[in-house]
């Protein structure tokens, strides 16, 4: 199993270019199976999420195929045609490795008038119930049945009604399944307290070039207006905004400066704003932002909440980059109830964090110490190289698949500017 190696102590800087959401990518991906017309999606990155959700629409009957890039590019273009399903089915020994594909269910029943998907997996940070999926679709038609671990929808008739439903509490993933279902749906359907996140917008926008009416994009009340079928169309990915914070964390641990290019700052704004009050210097600039830390971090007080608020998936980041703050920070965990699990990996490496329930303190040190530490998942994985970057001597991060889920070649992109970090195989 590959591991990465880092020798911390190097101050980052130079241009880091971002690559497309990998949170968008696995929405509009999906997006192919409501039309029998290809999708071509640019900016795609290579990921081993975005590999795993294509293994799953071929799977479903759809093909798809790598167009015009070379390998040693950043980003992919994909061409995906979905003619005829050939499978309604997602089976669990695809999904219970992503999460992300449950997002399926909405586009399949929509196009299909049924679907039967295995119930999800992915990172292992807490309880994450789909019934806010069911419920929405519930509320445009879908008629449900759960058994052996597999939920059965079906729209009777063979097409979705349409209706209205208002979320309780905010869910990413539950908006992303009911607005790509609601679009083929015979009537109107309301859907509010829907969630707001740029990935929301992103996907939103792709239905629309292929056809779809919705209003209210970028708004906690979506409408949507069912139509008979959905077109093909090409469709650039957003910038993933997790990534260029993550890596503006990395610029700011190591007093770097670094300019992260394809990037949209209006995405990034909680993120933006917490590193300002950290003491970052944050330059917004039209397609790129420019972090430079030349000093003492200051500490901060952090709760994560949906967009606009600061993001669940920043929270590993900065807890990292706050180790070395002059000072006491607070944050506070208010989407997932167990996403501390980097916090022991981090105190193997001298971190000074105590953990209350959702709410951690974070004592900055005067120094982080190289050891070797275990990725626990995604964000998790990317907390342990920030501190490994900063660390005296060596840090042997494990368990890399986790990275490799959502950041695209990243010790090229960190070697680019500085760092001193290498991927190893166990031969």
């Amino acid at each position: 199993m590959d591991r990465i190696i880092i020798r911390g102590g190097n101050r980052l800087t130079g241009r880091l270019p971002i690559s497309g959401a990998k949170n968008a990518a696995l929405t509009l991906m999906p997006c192919a199976l409501l039309t029998d017309e290809p999708l071509t999606l640019r900016n795609l990155p290579r990921l081993a999420d975005v590999d795993g959700f294509g293994h799953l629409l071929n799977q479903l009957g759809a093909s798809t195929s790598i167009e015009g890039t070379r390998p040693e590019d950043f980003g992919r273009v994909m061409t995906i045609r979905a003619g005829k399903l050939t499978s309604t089915e997602a089976p669990y020994d695809i999904v219970r490795k992503m999460r992300a594909s449950i997002l399926v269910l909405g586009p399949v029943l929509a196009r299909a008038g049924e679907a039967r998907v295995s119930l999800p997996g992915g990172c292992a940070i807490g309880n994450r119930p789909i019934d806010l999926h069911l419920k929405a679709l519930e509320a445009i038609g879908a008629e449900l049945e759960m058994a052996a671990g597999y939920v059965r929808a079906t729209a009777p008739g063979g097409r979705l009604t349409g209706g209205r439903y208002r979320f309780p509490i905010v869910s990413v993933g539950a908006t992303e399944n009911v607005v790509m279902a609601a679009v083929l749906a015979k009537g109107p359907s309301r859907i509010e307290n829907a969630a707001r996140e740029p990935e929301i917008v992103d996907l939103c926008r792709c239905l629309v070039a292929m056809g779809a009416r919705i209003e209210g994009i970028g708004t906690e009340t979506l409408e949507i207006e069912g139509v008979e079928r959905l077109h093909g169309a090409t469709y650039a990915v957003m910038p993933d905004r997790i990534e260029a914070g993550s890596y503006a964390c990395a610029a700011a641990i190591t007093g770097g400066s670094l300019e992260l290019t394809n990037v949209s700052a209006d995405d990034m704004g909680a993120t933006l704003a917490a590193l300002t009050e950290a003491g970052v210097k944050v330059e917004a600039r039209a397609n790129s932002v420019l972090v430079s830390a030349d000093g003492p971090l200051k500490p901060i007080t952090l709760t994560t909440a949906p967009f606009p608020g600061f993001a669940t998936d920043m929270q590993a980041q900065f807890m990292a980059m706050l180790c070395k703050a002059d000072g006491a920070s607070m944050l506070t965990e208010t989407i997932f109830e167990n996403r501390y699990m980097h916090v022991p990996e981090l105190a193997r490496m001298g971190a000074d964090i105590t953990v209350s329930g959702r709410t951690a303190v974070v004592r900055g040190v005067d120094k982080l110490v190289g050891a070797p530490v275990m990725a626990t998942d995604l964000r998790a994985s990317m907390s342990l190289i920030l501190a490994g970057l900063v660390a005296d001597g060596e840090t042997q991060v494990s368990r890399i698949y986790h990275l490799d889920r959502g950041y695209e070649r990243l010790e090229e992109k960190l070697s680019a500017v500085g760092a001193d970090i290498q991927r190893l195989g166990d031969g």
